[in-house]
């Protein structure tokens, strides 16, 4: 037998060919911008710019500084620090769009409950180390601050957004609420807001003809508003625009009509698809019990429900570990309901949201591990 190790081979050395994308990969980060003293009602268009690579999620930190009080007691309202914008979008060079919706729905309820971002207590960003509630009471000052992303990948290093070309970049911008929206009662100094964005990304293989699986494929985290209205205490299916592509993850949202988030459901509640029921006459209770169990273990928003088809190898979304078996298809007639008899938590008529995470494969969607 040989005594003899063998000599280190120079970093030069590439991988042989045939094995997944991620090991010819290397992750990476950049920052884009920071836009400070920005106004409450202002926007934020500043222009994204490229990285060589692909990028995995958008890092975004949101703060607000310089608030002062001198009187009154200050404090915020239930969506709080979240609807400090009013609306995401994210779309690609095209146009279209990869997250478009309201900041507390997806800011807060997309990391929440995708699994792209943070998993079992890490996935409520409340709970980072870096979240900084919103300074209230007597000599509170409306400054806070919060950290979270707009995840792109749905499995491992599928669902990327090449970004490495500056002619065919995506576009993102913020448009921020007015400060009554954050605060049902204001600090004597309104604080300013900092937004900042960085790009987590996958670095380009030094070999040409690598690429991440499904290149083009993207989850598009899309918020819409139901067609009906449920009265209080009234039986009454509502029905949401059409969606499309293959389903991972499906949250509701119920308002009433001062916009406050209430648990008005139907109990028991059903939700259709083309008429097929996914949930069938359920009572809310299991329902309760399903998300502290598929979600692991995260505490519920008062008036959201989600629902996660990411549970292709355990009980448990595992976020990034998923097979895409029990993806929901879908197509842009599907007619998606949900119904019931609604309570009469709050002040109806009530307004449902649905928030979905659609898969758009640029081919055959691909299932089973990809990296693997």
């Amino acid at each position: 037998m040989s005594s003899v190790v063998t000599v280190p081979q120079p970093q030069t050395t590439l991988e042989p060919p045939g094995g997944p994308f991620i090991r010819y990969s290397e992750p990476g980060y950049k920052p884009q911008y920071t836009e400070s003293g920005v106004e409450f009602g202002g926007q934020v268009t500043n222009p994204l710019v490229p990285v060589p690579g692909y990028v995995s999620r958008f890092r975004v930190r949101i703060y607000a500084t310089g608030g002062a009080n001198t009187a009154g007691t200050v404090a915020t309202t239930a969506d709080a620090p979240f609807n400090a914008v009013q609306l995401v979008n994210l779309s690609d060079a095209n146009g279209n769009p990869i997250f478009n919706g309201p900041g507390y729905e997806m800011l807060y309820l997309v990391p929440l409950f995708s699994g792209g971002y943070g998993l079992l207590a890490a996935a409520n960003i409340q709970n980072m180390p870096s979240y900084q509630a919103p300074s209230v009471g007597t000599s509170g000052t409306g400054d806070f601050s919060f950290r979270t992303a707009l995840p792109l990948e749905l499995t491992k290093a599928y669902g990327l957004l090449g970004m490495a070309a500056a002619n065919v970049m995506p576009t993102l911008t913020w448009t921020l609420s007015g400060s009554s929206t954050v605060y049902s009662t204001a600090p004597t100094t309104v604080p300013t807001l900092t937004v900042k964005v960085g790009a987590e990304y996958y670095w380009l293989p030094q070999s040409e003809n690598i690429a991440p699986p499904g290149l083009g494929t993207s989850r598009q985290w899309i918020f819409n508003k139901s067609a009906n209205q449920p009265a209080a205490s009234s039986y009454l299916d509502v029905q949401f625009p059409r969606p499309g592509g293959y389903l991972d993850t499906i949250i509701l949202v119920c308002r009433d009509s001062t916009g406050a988030r209430v648990d008005a459901w139907p109990d028991p509640l059903s939700i259709w698809v083309d008429g097929v029921p996914m949930v069938n006459q359920e009572p809310l209770t299991d329902i309760y019990d399903d998300i502290y169990n598929v979600f692991g273990g995260v505490t519920r928003p008062t008036g959201v429900l989600a629902f996660s088809r990411k549970t292709s190898l355990s009980q448990i979304s595992l976020g990034l570990l998923d097979t895409g078996e029990e993806f929901l298809s879908t197509n842009p007639g599907t007619l998606l309901q949900v119904g019931g008899t609604w309570g009469s938590a709050g002040t109806g008529p009530y307004t449902i949201s649905v928030i979905t995470g659609q898969v758009v494969p640029s081919e055959a969607l691909l299932q089973g591990l990809p990296e693997v």
